[in-house]
């Protein structure tokens, strides 16, 4: 999975996707690799109403970000500042990074330096 947690990203499709004029980027919170899915902060926010109770005195309605597909995302590359296709490639001191398809701007290192894959 391309997407980590602290990720930027740009929702593409769904209810709270960006329309051409505005886009809406977002940080990931948490992802969820066993069932390909994402919450983006403020994205598929879901009310759930609770009884006044012990542990909660007041009750009420608890608002909470709820998991969207991965498909769902883009990548927020900062040059192009839009959501771009990303690739993996391996950077001249042998880490693997993320760049942009669109620029090729590096987009955050994915493993570290490897002696095998180091540009001489």
């Amino acid at each position: 999975m391309n997407i980590r947690k602290d990720d930027i990203v740009e929702v593409i499709t769904g209810d709270d996707a960006s329309t051409p004029k505005r886009r809406t980027t977002a940080r990931v919170l948490r992802v969820l690799t066993d069932k390909n899915k994402v919450v983006v902060e403020g994205v598929n926010r879901v009310y759930r109403h609770l009884k006044p109770s012990r542990q909660n005195a007041q009750g009420g309605r608890l608002s909470k970000e709820m998991p969207i597909a991965v498909s769902n995302v883009l990548l927020y590359c900062p040059t192009c500042q839009r959501g771009v296709r990303i690739g993996k490639r391996y950077a001249g001191d042998g880490s693997k990074e993320r760049f942009c398809k669109k620029c090729g701007n590096g987009l955050g290192v994915l493993s570290k330096a490897r002696t095998a894959y180091v540009k001489s």
